[in-house]
């Protein structure tokens, strides 16, 4: 009578060990800075836009407009073991929040006539301790190590798993 393939090799069983939860340690805190920067953001340019839109309608529209890419990326970041859909999402926010920081950064240097206040992203987040530029960045860092983790616990998955031509008994 065959007996089912189920122990893994040391090594497979030593990453899926070490991959544990990715919601623990460093994602945590990402994931926890990035919602303390969304409520930040958001509440910020809604009191700007309701109090004095005519003042700096690019700067504080452009606050509304972090504020709202922050939200998305924090639920795409919790969101992200529950499919390929969540995980694209958080990758785009990602890279459209690097952009803006870069592009809205490079603008509030070069035109600053273009924004009569700051915006989150000016002056690459000078005025938030340039976490918008450093953010984005350890995000993709920690996604792409996310990804890689968790291709490593299921193939670890995979071969413990019996073969299903091979008989229990």
């Amino acid at each position: 009578m065959p007996v089912p393939k189920t122990v893994p090799n040391a090594e497979s069983a030593d990453a899926a060990v070490t991959a544990g939860p990715r919601t623990a340690g460093l994602g945590r805190v990402l994931i926890t800075v990035y919602l303390i920067l969304a409520l930040a953001a958001t509440l910020r340019a809604v009191y700007q836009l309701i109090s004095k839109f005519d003042e700096a309608p690019l700067a504080y529209s452009l606050s509304l407009l972090s504020g709202v890419v922050y939200v998305v990326a924090t639920v795409a970041l919790l969101k992200r073991g529950s499919g390929r859909i969540w995980r694209a999402v958080a990758w785009c926010a990602l890279g459209f929040e690097l952009a803006g920081v870069l592009i809205v950064g490079t603008l509030s240097l070069v035109l600053p006539e273009l924004f009569a206040h700051d915006s989150v992203w000016s002056y690459f987040g000078s005025g938030y301790l340039f976490v918008p530029l450093v953010l984005p960045v350890l995000g993709m860092i920690w996604l792409r190590r996310d990804a890689e983790s968790a291709s490593q616990l299921a193939d670890f998955e995979g071969q413990g798993s019996p073969d299903p031509n091979e008989s229990l008994y």
